[in-house]
């Protein structure tokens, strides 16, 4: 900033610098990063000298544009540890009407002080201590509880909510203490008011649900489990009946468009995955007779499934799989460890009898493809997910996922549960009766079906057809001798299935020899 320009700025006098101040928010209000103030000196002059016009009552005039300033300045986090104080905070939260003292500002000077206070929030770890003993969160919380005797602009409205998320993301401490000032209860009543505005238009409106998200993701902050703030298991049974009704509500309303609703489905799903698995059958109510399914509503449940099909074709990257399927898959798999009804229901949608048993279960685009393809991706946490999802869906029974997977997709999952040598029962609390009914289709070919690829596959020729005892011999030794320098060279490391169902290395090729005749036992067995 010319030398000039920069003594009016920090004069003292606001009518002075009041023309350098709007001139400067003129020039920077795209801007995020401030090194040629940082390094003469210059920051710190303008913001010693902006916070002088704010608490100067005459100078009320500018305070907008002051606050524009510091909403500016903050985004660059050099010297704003240094610099904060408890006096320049409170300042803010003044300027918000949600301090300690009394104040009836306008909606635009309330907005940008919100603006400055999220960006010092995000920016200074010495400003996220602060908010464990300052007047935030309790004065957003009282204006929550006051909106319904008076309206509010929606933008302070919008500001209040993306303040509060940071406050207690960036802060777990200060959650409790949001809970203890009534915080998820006044949440869950603004929710309702939002849905009774609404009641009788036929979709929210984008502010609405842009509002929506904010308040759902502090409801996740003060919902999700942290070291030292889980409320009392009374506590929660309250909190997340709320929840489940109130999200329910929340799946079944439309947006005006579809990335609206998408960002609406998405922020209930996340709020969902920190709600116990016992609470999710509570997301279908009873319905009429012969309607439904088992005499349920699974309105919700097509919903869910259906926003996890639309993540699943719109997924590219597998650097987002985890940020994106995440979640839906995570609140998916509660949905069928939660009651056999639920699992039945869903099984129906996923895994329903297979027909078409000439394709591998990874090709396709039914959702059962999609899933197979994902149990041998990268991204480790959707892989798992994916393998718990359709293991219980298949009642944790290892031949009832290898029909539906193939042997090698699932063999991943398989090695980490120890159930590679193909063995396992169903788990506790499944019934006994199987839920299996086989189509024609899959009986006619099932002799045929490759149990590892997972799907049939036409019977080839016999290679060793015409072979001699002495020819069959040397070409296994050509093999083993081929794998032998394979394991020498560091290429592959075989390995043999251990007692507890897990692959363990073997030292030499031969030592696979031991395995053959328990091996030829076990499939006359099976056979």
């Amino acid at each position: 900033m010319e030398k000039d320009i920069y003594g009016k700025f920090t004069s003292g006098e606001w009518k002075i610098a009041q023309d350098p101040i709007r001139n400067f928010v003129d020039q920077n209000d795209q801007k995020f990063h401030f090194v040629e103030l940082t390094t003469n000196g210059q920051w710190k002059g303008l913001w010693e000298a902006t916070f002088i016009y704010l608490n100067t009552p005459t100078a009320s005039e500018i305070h907008r544009e002051c606050l524009s300033v510091v909403r500016i300045l903050s985004r660059d986090k050099t010297y704003l540890d240094q610099c904060i104080t408890e006096e320049r905070i409170n300042c803010l939260l003044n300027a918000a009407n949600i301090g300690s003292e009394n104040h009836n500002h306008g909606s635009g000077v309330v907005i940008e002080a919100l603006k400055c206070l999220c960006n010092l929030v995000f920016n200074s770890k010495k400003c996220q201590e602060m908010c464990l003993t300052n007047t935030s969160t309790k004065g957003i919380i009282n204006r929550i509880h006051l909106q319904k005797q008076q309206e509010v602009e929606y933008e302070i409205q919008y500001f209040d909510m993306k303040l509060l998320f940071l406050i207690t993301a960036l802060n777990p401490q200060v959650r409790k203490k949001v809970r203890d000032d009534n915080g998820m209860i006044h949440l869950l009543e603004k929710v309702q008011l939002i849905i009774k505005e609404n009641q009788d238009c036929d979709a929210f409106f984008d502010k609405q649900v842009d509002l929506l998200g904010e308040i759902l993701k502090v409801l996740f902050n003060l919902t999700v489990p942290s070291d030292s703030t889980i409320p009392a298991e009374d506590e929660q049974a309250v909190h997340f009946r709320g929840l489940i009704v109130v999200l329910r509500e929340l799946f079944l309303r439309r947006a005006t468009s579809k990335e609206k609703q998408h960002d609406l489905w998405s922020n209930c799903v996340n709020l969902l995955t920190s709600v116990p698995t016992a609470n999710f059958t509570e997301l279908t109510t009873e319905c009429e007779e012969g309607k439904g399914f088992e005499g349920q509503d699974m309105a919700v449940v097509d919903i869910l499934l259906n926003f996890l099909r639309l993540r699943l074709e719109s997924m590219q990257k597998v650097s987002m799989q985890n940020e994106c399927l995440s979640p839906i898959l995570t609140a998916l798999v509660k949905c069928v460890r939660s009651s056999s009804c639920l699992r039945r229901y869903i099984r129906i949608q996923v895994l329903p009898p297979l027909r078409d048993v000439h394709r591998r279960p990874e090709d396709g685009t039914e959702l059962r493809n999609y899933l197979c393809r994902l149990l041998t991706t990268p991204a480790l946490q959707v892989r798992d997910l994916v393998a718990e999802f359709l293991f219980v869906m298949c009642k944790e029974n290892v031949g009832r996922m290898i029909k539906y997977t193939g042997y090698g997709n699932a063999a991943g999952m398989f090695a980490n549960r120890g159930l590679l040598g193909g063995h396992g029962n169903p788990g506790e609390g499944y019934s006994s009766d199987s839920e299996d009914s086989d189509t024609e289709e899959y009986k006619e070919l099932q002799h045929g079906i490759n149990p590892v690829l997972g799907c049939y596959e036409p019977k080839r020729p016999n290679i060793f057809e015409g072979m001699t005892e002495e020819q069959k011999e040397y070409e296994a030794m050509e093999l083993v001798s081929l794998m032998d320098k394979l394991q020498r060279q560091g290429i592959m490391q075989p390995g043999r299935i251990g007692p507890d169902g897990r692959p363990v290395p073997v030292d030499h090729i031969l030592e696979l020899q031991e395995e053959l005749p328990q091996q030829q036992s076990d499939h006359k067995r099976k056979t």
